[in-house]
């Protein structure tokens, strides 16, 4: 009898303490932002580099028409980006909206170097006591210096290639939208032409031709790199405290990066158009392009620009990237934390 107490106070005690346990032991937290250390690197860089060129070829049209529109002077050539894209359609078809694609397809390989630096800072970041707001700003920082200094020749020469087709498709007769002096009458297939501006690059300005305003790609994107990536996460965190718990975290993720490329847009729309007239034109200083910028276009020109162009190729770029980038996280995901994160 007092053994059978015993024993049932025992099993009391047990189950008792069983549910203490499960009561005071939280569930596992959710994991919003996947770090460099959670993925399996050999599943992620071959994803990565396919995403990486999906969007690149879908949206290239707007990059293109995004750069003639900052070239022209004021409105010589088109009023806007549905103007551009019709009489780019109407004079060239459609190998005219991916006029220097291909040259400027090795971005992929920028790419890679640009996300590999972005992760390994951030995860260096980690170590010590800084907010992911500053991780994300710093790294975002850094991974834009990489990139651009892979990128810039081939940068320099899409660039020319993307201009050219604003001289050949609209008769524009400016001297500094061909300042290679190409004669665009000759029949060239595509590598013959980017062989020749190639060339004339080299002729005009030697090895140094080929990074001609380097320093003013890292002015306009280093400042945009960290910039969008601090306010992506600024936006992510944000927007994770006032959604439903039923909204899908990608969704959200997709949002803010959207939101974040729409403000910095906005902020450096001014750099990205002397970036792009002293990669095209190849003379003068930043300083130079931007009095010429004023005395031609003004405050509100300066600002708007082909800022409508480059809202619509923020926008889209900026959803299609995070979601890619964010998808393949999730895939390349080591079995431990796939239950930690939402989709």
């Amino acid at each position: 009898m007092f053994l059978n107490v015993w024993n049932t106070k025992e099993i009391n005690n047990k189950e008792g303490k069983m549910a203490a346990t499960m009561v005071e032991t939280p569930p596992p937290q959710l994991i919003t932002t996947i770090e460099w250390s959670m993925m399996d690197k050999s599943k992620f860089f071959p994803l990565y580099t396919l995403s990486s060129f999906s969007v690149r070829c879908a949206l290239y049209p707007l990059t293109l028409i995004k750069t003639q529109i900052q070239v022209q002077r004021k409105k010589e050539a088109y009023k806007g980006v549905s103007d551009a894209i019709t009489k780019i359609y109407s004079n060239e078809g459609v190998s005219g909206l991916y006029r220097g694609f291909w040259l400027s397809s090795f971005q992929i390989i920028s790419g890679v170097f640009y996300i590999s630096t972005y992760e390994g800072v951030r995860h260096e970041l980690g170590r010590y006591d800084i907010s992911p707001r500053m991780k994300s700003f710093i790294g975002g920082g850094c991974a834009s210096i990489v990139g651009q200094s892979v990128i810039v020749p081939f940068d320099v020469l899409s660039q020319h290639l993307m201009v050219l087709g604003l001289a050949k498709g609209t008769g524009v007769k400016n001297a500094k939208v061909n300042p290679l002096g190409i004669d665009l009458e000759q029949k060239m297939s595509k590598a013959a032409l980017a062989k020749e501006v190639a060339v004339r690059v080299y002729k005009l300005h030697g090895l140094l031709g080929y990074y001609r305003g380097y320093a003013a790609s890292l002015a306009a994107y280093v400042p945009n790199s960290a910039l969008w990536w601090a306010l992506y996460t600024a936006y992510q965190d944000e927007l994770f405290k006032i959604s439903p718990s039923w909204v899908s975290h990608l969704f959200i993720q997709c949002v803010a990066g959207t939101l974040g490329g729409f403000t910095t847009t906005i902020l450096t729309n001014p750099l990205d158009i002397v970036r792009a007239r002293l990669q095209v034109e190849g003379v003068g200083t930043m300083r130079d392009v931007f009095n010429e910028l004023w005395r031609e276009e003004g405050l509100i020109g300066l600002y708007a620009k082909g800022l409508s162009a480059r809202l619509v190729q923020s926008a889209c770029f900026s959803f299609s990237i995070i979601l890619g980038y964010e998808s393949i996280k999730r895939v390349s995901l080591s079995d431990e934390y796939r239950t930690r994160v939402r989709w």
